[in-house]
């Protein structure tokens, strides 16, 4: 994926970008062979935080990190600044992978939990200004149906033993003290989340990474990963490991076009509102939002006081085409911007400034994995389906104690050494792909109309990552 020449294309890419306070001038291409200890294809947050956390546990290591644009191009850098605890998979799911259990399952929820305050942690004592505050997360239910999918979740948390500090239930006046949205019936909190500045924490945990010796190779599209090696189009990195961390970018390696389906977010953003618009909608503690919709959205409360909005909704492209031009879906842009004002009649007249979107990976069952095969020398880590601040620190520490040959609670944890089956052939994936989204969209309005849970949404609930 080639993005045009000069700096200004890639500050251009988002709010995110354009605010990162990076002039984003490239790093230099990888200048010919090479030789390491361990190389990382991709450079954001996944492969970032594999590379940092084994030249934290390991100075002497020679990482070399591979990157195709520059540091925080994708998804890393684009996303609704959401580091939280969610994870792609649900409970029981998790529990229902070979090998795995229901105390398994816990401890991976636990280790969630955790890394929120690492990613903190870790910006802090880094120097790097993400713009970060722990509001947790309220998601709203504005249907009778929302409102059951809410009470739903909240007992099947308790069934999990958890409490009312890792999830809560509020009533219509909780919720709107939150978030003043319309017809707003109740919703639930929890407090693992914190807003960030994704493109901030990015860039900045890329020079943490070189500071710590670490080399980063920007503008060097890697086009197969072999054992011991990872060809790019600028010489060959021969390396004991060699870790893919491409994520929405998987499809460009040669022979995995099926492992990854990359689908598109969009997200929108408003101007810097008025302290007066603020006293009206809240999110005091700058909670990141959602709604119990079917169809994904999410928000988040900026540093600098503009609404960031996002969703799902633009098409699978054939064959999973990644393509510059698939950032930009009109109709979607407006879907947000007419929901988010629709929720939040504050914002008529408010000007949008920005607009953008980038592609996320999903794997066949949406389970993400990480994981090593020692045989081969092959790491990987991805298909986190949007949920990727969090769980990409996850990843990174696990890969750092799975490359080194310890093992610890991170790697005995169930999604690691997890295999998803490929995706369909196409047309089949295309028609699926497209089928679930669109199910989805249409199952919010069926939920309108009747007041109850949609029985599209039950029948397709297997193929959208159904839990």
């Amino acid at each position: 994926m080639a993005a045009p020449g000069g700096t200004d294309a890639w500050a251009g890419l988002s709010l995110w970008h354009e605010t990162a306070g990076d002039d984003w001038s490239p790093r230099p291409c990888l200048p010919g062979d090479l030789q390491a200890d361990v190389a990382v294809v991709g450079g954001g947050f996944t492969g970032l935080w594999t590379a940092y956390y084994l030249l934290r546990a390991e100075p002497g290591l020679r990482v070399v990190v591979l990157e195709a644009q520059t540091a925080g191009f994708g998804a890393s850098g684009r996303n609704g600044g959401w580091c939280s605890a969610l994870f792609p998979a649900g409970p029981h799911k998790v529990a229902g992978l070979p090998g795995s259990s229901r105390e398994a399952a816990t401890a991976l929820h636990r280790a969630m939990r955790s890394t929120v305050d690492e990613v903190l942690a870790v910006a802090a004592a880094e120097g790097i200004d993400a713009r970060a505050r722990k509001g947790g997360t309220l998601a709203v239910a504005r249907t009778p149906a929302q409102l059951r999918r809410a009470r739903a979740q909240v007992a099947t948390a308790r069934s999990w033993d958890r409490g009312e500090d890792d999830l809560r239930l509020l009533d219509a006046s909780e919720a709107r003290a939150r978030l003043a949205a319309t017809r707003v019936l109740g919703g639930t909190y929890t407090p693992d989340c914190a807003a960030v500045h994704p493109a901030r924490l990015v860039r900045g945990l890329a020079r943490a990474v070189e500071r710590l010796g670490g080399r980063v190779f920007e503008r060097t599209p890697v086009r197969e990963i072999r054992p011991g090696r990872a060809l790019s189009v600028h010489g060959t990195v021969s390396a004991d490991t060699v870790v893919r961390a491409t994520e929405g970018y998987t499809v460009s390696l040669a022979g995995m076009r099926r492992h990854l389906v990359p689908v598109y977010s969009l997200v929108v953003a408003t101007e810097p509102l008025p302290d007066a618009a603020w006293e009206q909608i809240g999110l005091r503690e700058r909670e990141t939002f959602t709604e119990h919709r079917n169809l994904v959205v999410y928000g988040q409360r900026t540093a600098d006081g503009r609404l960031v909005f996002g969703g799902r909704g633009a098409p699978y492209h054939f064959g999973s085409a990644v393509k510059p031009g698939y950032d930009q879906e009109s109709r979607v842009f407006t879907m947000l911007r007419h929901t988010l004002v629709e929720m939040l009649p504050v914002l008529r007249g408010a000007r949008f400034t920005h607009a953008w979107g980038g592609a996320l990976g999903i794997p066949r069952d949406w389970v993400a994995s990480v994981g090593l095969d020692r045989r081969t020398g092959l790491g990987w880590a991805g298909g986190y389906v949007g949920d990727g601040v969090g769980t990409t620190n996850l990843a990174g520490r696990t890969l750092r104690d799975l490359v080194l040959g310890r093992d610890t609670e991170l790697t005995r944890l169930p999604w690691v050494g997890h295999r998803s089956r490929p995706w369909e052939p196409e047309p089949l994936r295309w028609l699926g792909v497209n089928a679930g989204l669109r199910a989805m969209t249409f199952a919010d309005t069926e939920e309108r109309l009747t007041r109850r849970p949609s029985a599209v949404a039950r029948v397709m609930a297997p193929l959208v990552g159904g839990h």
